[in-house]
């Protein structure tokens, strides 16, 4: 999931060995790369066990970002696979100057501090157009080039994990239900429908959260970050991560008309994109309800055996592009009375960008 934005809360340490080897394995790299020590100090956190920091240059004109990917927790194998096949793409992702894979250590470039979802909000969305079409169009060429053929395959099976996450924690743990079975024939029906149109789509690589919490506004742009879950899988999943986001939300009018120029992009290109765009919206849609229903799940994990509650703040979000979806399609109908269970009536009005 995606980073939080940067902080500037102390660092703490709760396993002593763990901070050892930490600035063990740092302390040579400080004179290698003219790092200055005590200008260490929290980056950002995420919704893994990964932690970041940054350290200043001793003339303060540049900086590295230190990743702490504590194993058995965090493997940083397909980060630092990742990053190349990025590279190897002719895309912008940070660099990778130091690595201790076994220790779960990595020091990195610097993209900077201006993530999309701070700038297509800190002006009232002034930048989000020009923002949105490099987005897209950096899409469309992580698609025609980062190789997917090493990437694990986003298959019947994972999908239908990331499916149950739904009942198991936001179901029972967030809203305290059981379903009957006729209610879990309904979801059951769902979950076939969802998988199915997700397995027939032509493969790509897929980031898996491709949305503004994890690009950087940077030279080139986009800067990419959060990539390592990358898989081989549906050619619309990234698409609908970017449209249909965790954290803001667009009119249709402005999804469609950047839903179509990634279409055009990627037919040009010669992806293997639906020649019918109306057929590859609706795939877009159908794979971003699996996305939502998947994340409903996450997010409520997050607050209940985590401790990070703040996630559960944009559930309504959620709520709300899965009923949207739901109403389009009738395959889809029978999730409506198992959202509404949960909420009540839910409406199909779209929350503003925010």
């Amino acid at each position: 999931m995606p980073a939080d934005a940067p902080t500037s809360a102390p660092i703490v340490w709760t396993d002593p060995a763990r901070q050892a080897a930490f600035h063990a394995w740092l302390q040579p790299l400080l004179a290698t790369h003219g790092l200055d020590g005590s200008s260490l100090a929290p980056a950002s956190a995420d919704a893994s066990f990964r932690r970041y920091f940054r350290l200043r240059s001793h003339d303060g004109t540049r900086s590295v970002i230190v990743m702490d990917a504590p194993p058995p927790q965090e493997d940083v194998r397909p980060f630092l696979q990742v990053a190349g096949l990025i590279h190897a793409a002719g895309l912008h992702a940070p660099e990778v100057l130091a690595a201790d894979e076994a220790r779960g250590f990595l020091l990195l470039a610097d993209l900077g501090q201006s993530l999309y979802l701070d700038a297509v909000q800190a002006d009232g969305g002034a930048q989000s157009e020009r923002l949105m079409r490099e987005a897209v169009a950096a899409l469309v060429q992580w698609q025609l080039k980062v190789d997917a053929s090493a990437l694990p395959p986003y298959d019947d099976a994972l999908l239908r994990r990331e499916l149950a996450l739904f009942p198991e924690w936001c179901v029972q743990r967030e809203f305290g239900k059981t379903w009957s079975p006729v209610q879990q024939g309904l979801w059951d029906r769902v979950c076939d429908a969802l998988v199915k149109s997700a397995l027939a789509q032509p493969t790509v690589a897929v980031h898996r959260d491709w949305m503004p919490r994890n690009l950087m506004v940077a030279t080139p742009n986009p800067g990419i970050l959060d990539f390592q879950d990358a898989v081989r899988g549906p050619i619309t999943y990234d698409l609908a991560s970017l449209l249909r986001d965790a954290f803001l939300s667009w009119d249709e009018e402005r999804e469609l008309d950047w839903a179509v120029r990634f279409w055009q992009g990627a037919r040009k290109a010669g992806l293997p994109v639906d020649e019918d765009f109306g057929e590859f919206w609706r795939q877009t849609e159908w794979m971003g309800l699996q996305r939502h229903l998947k994340v409903l799940g996450i997010f409520c994990r997050l607050k209940h055996r985590d401790g990070k509650a703040k996630y559960a703040q944009d559930l309504p979000r959620f709520f709300h592009y899965a009923v949207k979806v739901a109403h389009r399609y009738t395959p889809l109908k029978p999730l409506i009375p198992l959202l509404e269970d949960l909420t009540g009536p839910l409406t199909t009005q779209a929350f503003s960008l925010r």
